[in-house]
């Protein structure tokens, strides 16, 4: 992609994501995530305009006077957007690629989080490490981060799910807000990885797949590349054979679904072509309702 092209579509992606958060989002990532809590500010002697609620009685009886502990609510926080970079991500049935629908996602993720005074940061992962930008605030990180999203070029196309989570646990020093943006389609096995990771942080699931995964469309024979492998694979066709292949399907696209529900990890599902925002409100809607209860 030229530079003045991807500038362009950078430009059109903020346009578009600022409007859906000022319009749409923006009070649900706000209601939903509401920082670390109350932080411990100062401890002062009481005086007649406190509540006398706010009076800590061991420190009075330290003392001999009463005294008050005061706190403030910590807003911000971090965020970090882990994406999976892995040659899957270049599948497109339709006019978007899984990438391009990755990055769209992030986009809307990460201007969310910006306006609400959070830090963002970014993770691109293979089969390795492939780029880490440490959580920032600010308009221009926001765009440096979508910049990479769309134009980086990985080292590697395999996929390496434990490995990234690992890598998150090094490198994320302070309880974060992780959103793991994947189809999870192979990845190895990274359970135990993610149960680790999401007792320390809030870790979200974001799965991206097109509707040819889960469905495909034709009965008729072909030849299908592997993307990260590089692997050729036959179908020789017939509705019997469809008909088996969607089972095996229907095995692979449940299979994650079960992995993330034992971690006790939120799962947004997103279509390439569909609009983003509807599974991205329900997952607002549903963590709303979690919070009330």
């Amino acid at each position: 992609m030229l530079p003045s092209e991807l500038m362009k579509k950078i430009r059109r992606l903020e346009i578009r994501t600022n409007r859906v958060v000022e319009e749409v989002i923006g009070g649900a990532y706000h209601s939903v995530f509401k920082g670390r809590g109350i932080e411990f500010d100062e401890v002062r002697e009481y005086t007649e305009a406190d509540d006398v609620r706010d009076i800590d009685w061991n420190v009075t009886a330290r003392m001999g006077a009463p005294y008050i502990k005061k706190y403030i609510e910590e807003r911000e926080l971090n965020v970090l957007l882990a994406v999976d970079v892995s040659g899957s991500g270049a599948f497109g049935s339709g006019p978007q690629t899984k990438r391009e629908t990755a990055a769209e996602l992030a986009a809307l993720l990460a201007f969310s989080a910006g306006s609400n005074g959070d830090k963002v940061g970014l993770l691109l992962f293979s089969d390795q490490l492939e780029l880490y930008l440490p959580p920032r605030s600010g308009r221009r990180h926001t765009l440096r981060l979508i910049r990479e999203l769309l134009a980086f070029e990985p080292r590697s196309k395999g996929t390496d799910l434990a490995l990234a989570l690992s890598e998150i646990r090094h490198l994320l020093t302070k309880r974060s807000v992780v959103f793991l943006l994947s189809d999870f389609l192979g990845g190895g096995d990274y359970e135990t990885q993610l149960k680790i990771v999401n007792r320390r942080h809030d870790v979200v699931g974001v799965r991206i797949l097109d509707p040819a995964e889960i469905a495909w469309p034709l009965a008729a024979g072909l030849e299908l590349c592997d993307a990260e492998s590089g692997a050729v694979l036959s179908f020789a066709g017939g509705r019997r054979r469809l008909a088996r292949w969607r089972e095996v399907a229907t095995a692979e696209y449940a299979r994650p679904r079960a992995t993330l529900e034992r971690a006790q990890v939120d799962l947004i599902e997103v279509h390439c072509g569909e609009d983003p925002l509807r599974p991205l409100i329900g997952f607002f809607n549903r963590r709303r309702r979690q919070i009330r209860a």
